[in-house]
């Protein structure tokens, strides 16, 4: 196969100990070597979650390219999996008051998009490895790529399958980026370790909508964090648990005991804006793209593009019930061209209530003409008139994703 092949075991044993011992100069936190055999456990358990309707439609759609390196990578023989810690706090917040509210980004989209920082250290580990051995290949994937980075991370030892589905490691917690490299190198593989959750349920019990449906199984067409990536209109319940989350959730990993005082904060270019982090709401309303691409362009929020974090602004501002805010959703509702947005400012109107919210309504139901925006302000109203949304029971109370 290659000039490798004739190294002898010690070789391949030392190499990956210095790899390892060079993890903290390459800007990377853990290392773990997996073996490159299909990942046949995995896909049954991604069949069944197929059948079941558990599938974000994010995914890669083949199965097999998910759970078989040899599809990916012509004769790998090992992975090698890294993960590079994120910050869990921020550093002086700002204040989100009655006039000058705010939403919040998951932790996962502080900082430099996530993607650029994976690969920027996926291409360090490569020059690394080339330089002891020139005739190496690897082949880098990171969230996009086909393979499942939890299942690599697991096998490779960077930690165990929480029962909230990331991967927990007692020195990162749950708090890291996950990427691998398949390579043609028989370094000598690792051991998963040990599942240490033992009864804790903490992550299943606090999940908002219960899309945890069982240890390690998350239903992602409830998952919070799915919802706000969406771009279409949202149920009202889905709104209401969403809270001021403008991008991402991050419920389960907050309430895990293994995160407890865990805040990692190597990485600058991990470190949030406060201002992007945790963006005043208002002017996202009416923000154009150029200067959505300049504001969120290097967050891992900006993917799906404004129109989920301008509907989530809404949604937030209905939450706060912000009356302050009201002139600026009322004109949403009367002038934005996109109907997602027209109907879910309706929506926001009619929880945060008054006179003036009730005039932006009737005048909008007098010229709106998409159907399912007419049905919203129609809602809105009914809400207005009745005294307001009722109080709903029987529902988990959702922990804000801001600190």
């Amino acid at each position: 196969m290659g000039s490798e092949l004739t190294r002898d075991a010690g070789f391949w044993r030392e190499l990956k100990e210095e790899l390892i011992a060079a993890a903290p100069s390459l800007g990377i936190d853990k290392i773990g070597i997996a073996s490159p055999d299909p990942f046949a456990e995995l896909k049954e358990r991604l069949l069944r979650h197929r059948e079941l309707g558990y599938e974000s439609g994010f995914e890669e759609p083949d199965l097999d390219l998910r759970t078989d390196p040899a599809l990916l990578f012509d004769e790998p023989r090992s992975i090698i999996a890294i993960a590079v810690a994120y910050p869990s706090k921020m550093k002086n917040p700002p204040v989100s008051e009655p006039g000058a509210r705010r939403g919040i980004l998951s932790r996962s989209a502080w900082g430099e998009d996530y993607h650029h920082v994976l690969n920027n250290r996926l291409e360090r580990l490569a020059a690394w490895i080339a330089d002891r051995v020139p005739e190496a290949r690897g082949l880098s994937l990171v969230d996009t790529g086909a393979l499942s980075d939890r299942a690599v991370a697991e096998r490779a030892g960077i930690g165990w399958t929480g029962k909230n589905s990331f991967i927990l490691s007692r020195e990162l917690g749950t708090w890291t980026y996950l990427g691998e490299m398949i390579t043609n190198l028989p370094l000598p593989p690792d051991q998963p370790v040990e599942d240490s959750c033992g009864d804790c349920t903490r992550c299943i019990d606090a999940c908002p909508t219960g899309a945890l449906v069982g240890p390690g199984q998350l239903n992602a067409q409830l998952c919070v964090s799915y919802l706000t990536q969406t771009k279409g209109i949202l149920e009202e319940e889905v709104m209401e648990t969403i809270g001021n989350r403008l991008y991402g959730c991050d419920t389960c990993q907050i309430v895990c005991p293994v995160n407890r005082g865990i805040d990692i904060g190597r990485h600058p270019e991990l470190q949030p804006d406060p201002e992007i982090a945790k963006p005043l709401l208002v002017p996202l309303l009416t923000m154009g793209n150029r200067e959505f691409k300049m504001k969120f362009g290097s967050s891992a929020a900006a993917w799906r593009g404004r129109k989920p974090i301008q509907r989530n602004a809404l949604i937030g501002l209905g939450n706060f019930k912000d009356e302050a805010s009201v002139p600026d959703i009322a004109q949403v509702l009367r002038d934005d061209p996109r109907f997602e947005l027209r109907a879910t400012a309706a929506w926001a109107l009619g929880r945060i209530g008054g006179g003036e919210a009730e005039a932006a309504l009737l005048q909008a139901a007098g010229t709106e003409k998409d159907e399912q925006a007419l049905k919203a302000i129609g809602r809105a109203l009914e809400v207005i008139r009745s005294g307001g949304p009722p109080r709903r029971t029987g529902k988990k109370k959702a922990v804000s994703s801001a600190d």
